[in-house]
């Protein structure tokens, strides 16, 4: 049979349509080979249910069971990072007017750990103090929205841990241990009660919207040798919450869930393939919950659904409180849906007041203290505060001595870090409302009555959410590793309801 030399030419592949067309059958034979691996594994994990009496571990952020009956669900963690001064703020000492400018008697500085504490000069409070609330707690001037709500508070004033420097005393609060390498508390949290709300995270940190890392940067919410799906997710209270969180073109809803279960179970056939591996895992549901976020974040992030009064009650749209406000307006947003753990940080290091307290405590009491209160206020009004607990404290708190280097720097002098004896407090979620629990020594330096330890603390968050601290553990290579430790711990009885 003749064939005319046109046809052949025009039924001859180019070197480009030859290797697209090679493509194509590439791509349709390695998908086939992808479905049938597929069907190979999931046949095989069938079988193995059938034989295998222990399954592998599955780590996931669905809903889990706690050990006993919660108080509370979900959790704020206001996290003062930098050292608040318990004496300038809920801890007044009257020794420390009495003494002003001179060096403290033998006797009141019995607790002094390092030689170096018993000298200096006392500094008085530059500020004043009253009572409130049916409790009558004590509250600076400096904290007016909070002493409105200091009957919400289990104010613990005899908190203290064990180093003076901001980044073992951060790794301290937050996971347990002076360094790092272990999970934090939000990471164990999660890890033992899983999320409510699969659209969300369950774990949200919302650090400051410049993007300046608090110390200790990212490892501040970093899950460590637990599965990295418990690991703290960033957002951001200004502009876009989260970077790629709407597509770039819309396309029929359709076509957009074909290929998310197309993408779903090609997943699973390369998680079957690959057992045992976290960060894999992480990786997938991370993915999948980016995909379902993009409808149930953009309106759990909008604070334009909120009022006019609600966000004045946040101080939203003031100077001073604007950037703050928004933030715990976000946190209140984010467990009303059911996240577990949100965790705000201040801007920078604004607590840390080496110098001139008068005007640097005043700052950043100033921007956090009608947020806060707004916070607590809003939860009640909503009924949400007896089953959210919301921490309020830093790594430690400040010597009552004045750091400064002579006489002429009194006026402008500041407190150094002080770990022995400081103030935190808890409300809602089980905790005793209006209560005062523990106090320091004369001048402030030390806890000595009912001390809690941060372990102790700990243990008594984990309580509140149903969670035993010795039966939470994460079996890390035949260890059983604990929030807690090793350490000697208690449940502090006195301040729940």
């Amino acid at each position: 049979m003749h064939i005319p030399k046109s046809q052949i030419e025009s039924e001859m592949l180019s070197r480009r349509n030859l290797f697209s067309r090679v493509g194509d059958g590439l791509y349709a034979a390695a998908l086939t080979q992808l479905l049938s691996a597929d069907w190979y594994a999931n046949s095989r994990l069938q079988a193995s249910d059938h034989t295998n009496s222990k399954k592998p571990a599955v780590y996931d952020l669905t809903a889990k069971r706690p050990h006993f009956e919660p108080r509370a669900k979900c959790v704020i963690h206001l996290c003062m990072q930098g050292g608040p001064s318990q004496v300038d703020l809920f801890d007044p000492k009257p020794a420390l007017t009495k003494f002003d400018g001179k060096s403290p008697p033998r006797e009141l500085t019995q607790n002094a750990i390092f030689e170096n504490d018993r000298t200096g000069s006392l500094m008085r409070s530059p500020f004043r103090f009253s009572q409130h609330g049916q409790s009558g707690a004590w509250v600076s001037e400096l904290l007016p929205h909070t002493a409105q709500e200091v009957d919400q508070l289990a104010i613990i004033r005899s908190m203290y841990n064990v180093h003076p420097n901001h980044e073992p005393a951060i790794f301290k609060l937050q996971s347990g241990q002076t360094f790092p390498g272990h999970p934090v508390l939000g990471s164990w949290i999660t890890y033992g009660l899983g999320t409510e709300n699969q659209n969300l995270p369950a774990y949200v940190v919302l650090a400051d919207p410049s993007q300046r890392l608090p110390v200790n940067g990212v490892e501040n919410w970093l899950a460590a040798y637990v599965p990295p799906v418990y690991q703290g997710t960033p957002m951001r209270a200004s502009g876009t919450p989260l970077l790629n969180l709407k597509p770039d073109f819309q396309e029929p809803a359709a076509v957009t869930a074909a290929k998310r279960d197309l993408v779903a179970r090609l997943d699973r056939i390369h998680k079957n393939q690959r057992s045992n591996q976290p960060v894999l895992d992480a990786r997938i549901s991370n993915y999948e919950m980016a995909a379902r976020m993009q409808l149930a974040a953009t309106r759990a992030l909008d604070l334009d659904e909120e009022t006019a009064p609600t966000q004045q009650m946040y101080g939203i749209g003031e100077k001073d409180t604007d950037d703050f406000g928004k933030r715990c307006l976000l946190a209140r947003r984010l467990v009303e849906r059911g996240v577990r753990f949100v965790q705000l940080y201040p801007r920078g290091q604004a607590w840390d007041n080496h110098n001139d307290i008068r005007n640097s405590l005043s700052s950043i009491c100033r921007q956090t203290d009608k947020p806060v209160a707004g916070l607590l206020r809003d939860l009640r009004e909503r009924g949400l505060l007896d089953s959210t607990l919301v921490l309020w404290g830093g790594e430690f708190g400040r010597l009552p001595m004045a750091q400064a280097r002579n006489a002429n720097q009194l006026k402008t002098a500041g407190r150094d870090h002080g770990p022995y004896g400081f103030t935190s407090w808890m409300a809602g979620g089980g905790v005793k409302a209006g209560t005062i629990y523990g106090s320091t020594d004369d001048i402030g330096y030390a806890s000595v009555e009912d001390r809690v330890s941060i372990q102790d603390w700990h243990a008594t968050i984990l309580h509140l959410l149903g969670l035993h601290h010795r039966e939470l553990f994460f079996d890390r290579n035949g260890l059983k590793e604990r929030l807690t430790h090793q350490f000697e711990t208690r449940v502090i009885e006195e301040i729940l309801a």
